[in-house]
């Protein structure tokens, strides 16, 4: 009867009983606190059922809620009951109502019996931590914390706020120097009475009860005070995320628990049926006895927080769905824009298709529908064609496209007929090249059949709304791969812009191209912007376009087209 457990339970009471009697039936003392939100009657018949068990007690109730002194008050009335009615324990262990024996409670003992003197409480200064999650680390020792975090949020809140503004600060009793850790310790009898009965334990417990959560500093300071040989680790398994919760382990974690070595571990989900049966057995189906070393897994934990924050490319999940810049890449592979290109050459789509081999859809921002190559109206992902589902996230509609397609090229023509909303995330999105013939918008407007007026007024409404466009893509901190050609300057040698872009999707082909998709007839289209420069618009994004140019216009050396890195 060396070692003596003490549980706090406030749910799953079935659980609780059978780990109680696992206890219990390998010689160990059962002292057992009920958080007092739990029913009277729930209790009592709980008591009940543990009533055929001598060494199982329970002890005075007290009302327990996380971050509250409540907690503390039931460890404290645990832990003098059973220092009172067991008075050949030598450690005091303290486990949860979730918690689950890993290994032989033999194991423990021998393991415990062989180091009478030391104290296994995880026991370190506010600086020295990195696992505190809300700001509040040294604060939480010297301002008031009387409110609830859970039920009076706002209250809590504005309190702090409060002693902020002010400069509250609370006296540390007695010179004391605050220490956190984890809330399951296992501490030497000597250790535990001297801090019980310490005659300034009035006051310690005066100033704790309105430190924040104060099971997580309230031994781990104290036991400074007394201990001779503290060991600043706990010997049960729990893993926080990166938000200070708990990790809760479920029937596939069975392997994963048996390469910690760890004698305890928590929280285990009630319904975990697999461990329960895999763990409460006999020796010769339980791990082998070796130090606890919870680091061997601590890398399979870091992955997951790793996951969980950043995720994978292009992949938005609900975690971290709502935090701005917690992506991991915009999109999941690369993809192509082409501005101007189905408006200057007849079947620009199906020529694009044929030489890259990549997916090339329309404009998938067009105003009316989504135009997916084939014309498909669903595509992967079951994305509709429908405009306004994807105006509803213009962001979220490319992400998905590129997630659900992903292992395939995707180009797509954009222009400033579509919808703008996505301007900014494609400039910044390092997998997008986007490759552009600047006032080629024009090119339906001189084959049209409107009013010149209403030509004039379409003309002047989409250069304004390309030039914005072209601002962005311009911008330092526009990070996709970006090409920038006039439209006078494109038509005058096509062929080895089209080369390059084509070289940059795929693999470089062996030979270079045979031909270039067919260019409208640009007969009479100098002297059309002419006419739009007469009724008083400037068409200056098409670049150089004399009157005399038409599509038979002498060909002259190629200006280097604007990039952007």
């Amino acid at each position: 009867m060396s070692v003596g457990i003490v549980m706090l339970v406030h749910t799953a009471l079935a659980r609780a009983e059978q780990v109680a009697r696992h206890w219990a039936a390998a010689g160990c003392p059962v002292v057992i606190h009920v958080d007092k939100t739990v029913p009277r009657k729930t209790y009592n018949a709980f008591a009940a059922s543990l009533g055929d068990l001598p060494d199982v007690k329970f002890c005075q109730r007290h009302r327990c809620e996380w971050g509250t002194w409540g907690i503390v008050a039931g460890s404290q009335s645990a832990a003098e009951l059973m220092l009172e009615s067991f008075p050949d324990v030598r450690h005091v262990y303290l486990a949860s109502g979730s918690c689950l024996p890993l290994r032989p409670v033999q194991e423990l003992i021998d393991y415990l019996d062989s180091r009478p003197r030391t104290d296994f409480i995880e026991s370190a200064t506010t600086a020295d931590v990195p696992w505190t999650v809300g700001g509040l680390d040294k604060e939480r020792f010297t301002m008031r914390f009387p409110f609830s975090w859970k039920k009076h949020r706002y209250l809590f809140d504005r309190y702090v706020l409060l002693q902020r503004r002010i400069g509250f600060k609370r006296r540390i009793p007695n010179g004391i120097v605050p220490h956190m850790g984890s809330q399951w310790w296992c501490l030497t009898r000597q250790t535990l009475s001297a801090i019980l009965e310490d005659p300034e334990r009035e006051t310690y417990d005066r100033y704790f009860a309105k430190v924040w959560i104060p099971d997580e500093s309230y031994f781990q300071t104290l036991a400074r005070q007394y201990s001779t040989n503290i060991e600043s680790r706990s010997l049960t398994l729990s893993k926080f995320d990166f938000q200070g919760k708990p990790h809760i382990f479920y029937d596939d974690h069975l392997q994963l628990l048996r390469r910690s070595d760890c004698f305890v571990a928590r929280k285990i989900w009630p319904h975990a049926d697999r461990l329960y049966e895999a763990f409460l057995t006999d020796e010769a189906g339980a791990m082998k006895r070796t130090e606890p070393n919870p680091g061997k897994i601590d890398r399979i934990f870091a992955k997951a927080v790793e996951r969980r924050t950043r995720g994978r490319p292009g992949l938005f999940m609900q975690g971290r769905w709502p935090n701005e810049g917690w992506d991991n890449g915009m999109t999941s592979s690369k993809y192509s824009v082409f501005e101007g290109f189905s408006d200057l050459f007849e079947d620009f789509e199906a020529w694009l298709g044929k030489a890259t081999g990549a997916r090339v859809h329309g404009h998938l921002y067009g105003p009316e529908r989504v135009e997916y190559g084939g014309g498909q109206s669903v595509i992967n992902g079951a994305l509709s064609d429908s405009a306004a589902i994807r105006d509803y996230n213009p962001k979220a509609f490319l992400t998905n496209l590129i997630w659900n397609t992903r292992g395939e090229r995707q180009c797509f023509q954009f222009g400033p007929r579509d919808s703008q909303k996505i301007s900014w995330h494609v400039a910044k999105d390092p997998n997008a090249q986007i490759s552009v013939i600047t006032g080629a918008w024009a090119v339906p407007l001189f084959f049209s059949n409107q009013n010149f007026a209403e030509i004039r007024a379409e003309a002047a409404r989409l250069q304004r709304i390309e030039s914005k466009h072209l601002d962005i893509l311009r911008s330092p901190h526009s990070k996709a791969r970006i090409r920038i050609w006039t439209m006078a300057e494109f038509i005058e040698a096509p062929m080895e812009p089209l080369q390059t872009i084509i070289d940059e999707i795929g693999p470089k082909n062996t030979r270079r191209l045979a031909e270039a998709p067919k260019m409208v007839d640009l007969s009479g289209f100098g002297q059309f912007l002419q006419n739009l420069k007469n009724q008083g618009m400037h068409p200056y994004l098409m670049g150089d376009f004399p009157v005399t140019n038409d599509k038979n216009l002498a060909p002259r050396k190629p200006r280097k087209p604007y990039l952007v890195q």
